[in-house]
């Protein structure tokens, strides 16, 4: 067996995607989802502080899953508060944003169902649908003419899966064409906006005012609130399916308690102080009016491509040299052909940062 896991190491070695953890970043940091700064915002930082000095054992584990032992008041009014912020029914908390995803897939749609996807949706969409036992399809990403070809082929009840903000391109879905489109054909739409919260208010879904024509969406913390965990987001109708028969969400560990508190207290800090979505509007726009060829989306997340990969590691390799952090993102994370360096703006970059980023990606576009 051992021989055997060497030879797919190999052989992933021989093709140029071999992975391994790394330690330690630049100085200047343009690689982590930390959009907002949350994680360095003093504020829920000593909320943190006071809430381990006052209640350290909400800090420990939440003794079992959600089912058995690890459901508490507590967590059930941060849910609470987290629908009232999103207008929707109900808010169900996971310890990740991929366990959220996995559950949704697997427990909605059933045999002689149809699951539609965009084929630029995170893994977690995909290895949910995997779970279950729907006819799986995909359509072009963000092509609207696609989703309706298949819309009008699918069987049984039909479901889209889509993200707002994409992870890896930056760019948005059509979601108001969208929802008008699976209305059309009643289907139910699905909308990961792991990347959107945030960036866009609390995400696209309510800032385009379609809370209400989603089925349902799934929102991250681990990216602009800085903390951890995820919520999904819909009907009471749906938090009880999912608690009949999201077996992901059965069958795990809930989240402990303070984390669910700290989650409540960045909604807090998004809502009374503006300073960091500002900061990083503007950084986005230093950004797009400075950089080759950028268009003007508002997206923190700029891909960059460059034809070979001879001189995506040159660019990598000197971005690292001069204490800059990027992302060097290779098949099979995006198709082949589609390798990038990947580019993520925060609220606390200076335009001195990204002039020294911009002026080296230039040297090689």
């Amino acid at each position: 067996m051992q021989t055997d896991l060497s030879c797919r190491l190999q052989e992933v070695k021989e093709r140029g995607t071999y992975r391994s953890l790394r330690h330690g970043r630049g100085p200047v940091d343009f690689f982590s989802n930390d959009y907002l700064g949350y994680t360095q915002n003093l504020a829920l930082q000593h909320y943190a502080k006071s809430l381990m000095e006052g209640y350290p054992h909400y800090f420990m584990g939440s003794t079992g899953s959600r089912l058995i032992s690890g459901n508490y008041p507590i967590t059930e009014e941060v849910e609470a508060c987290i629908a009232a912020h999103h207008e929707v029914q109900s808010a169900m908390l996971f310890p990740t944003g991929y366990m959220a995803n996995l559950t949704l897939f697997s427990t909605l749609p059933q045999r002689g169902d149809t699951v539609i996807l965009d084929e630029y949706v995170h893994r977690s969409v995909l290895d949910g649908c995997r779970m279950g036992a729907a006819t799986r399809w995909k359509f072009r990403h963000n092509d609207l003419n696609h989703l309706a070809d298949l819309l009008a082929r699918a069987k049984g009840r039909i479901w889209i899966g889509v993200e707002s903000l994409y992870s890896m391109d930056g760019d948005l879905a059509p979601l108001v064409d969208m929802t008008a489109l699976a209305q059309r054909y009643g289907a139910c739409l699905l909308v990961d906006e792991a990347h959107a919260i945030g960036v866009f208010g609390l995400g696209l879904v309510k800032e385009l005012g379609l809370s209400d024509q989603i089925f349902a969406s799934v929102v991250t913390y681990g990216k602009a609130f800085g903390q951890h965990g995820a919520v999904l987001l819909g009907s009471k109708t749906l938090k009880n399916c999912v608690v009949n028969f999201g077996s992901p969400f059965i069958y795990s560990t809930a989240m402990p308690i303070a984390s669910g508190l700290l989650i409540q207290h960045a909604y807090a800090t998004f809502h009374s102080d503006s300073t960091a979505q500002e900061a990083l509007a503007d950084r986005v726009r230093y950004f797009e009016q400075h950089a080759l060829g950028e268009s003007a989306s508002g997206s923190p997340i700029k891909p960059i491509y460059l034809s070979k990969d001879a001189c995506r590691a040159a660019v990598f390799n000197e971005l690292e040299d001069q204490g800059i952090s990027c992302s060097y993102i290779k098949s099979p994370t995006v198709p082949i052909g589609k390798e990038r360096i990947r580019i993520c703006l925060h609220a606390f970059n200076t335009h001195a940062e990204i002039d020294s980023l911009v002026g080296i990606l230039k040297k090689y576009q």
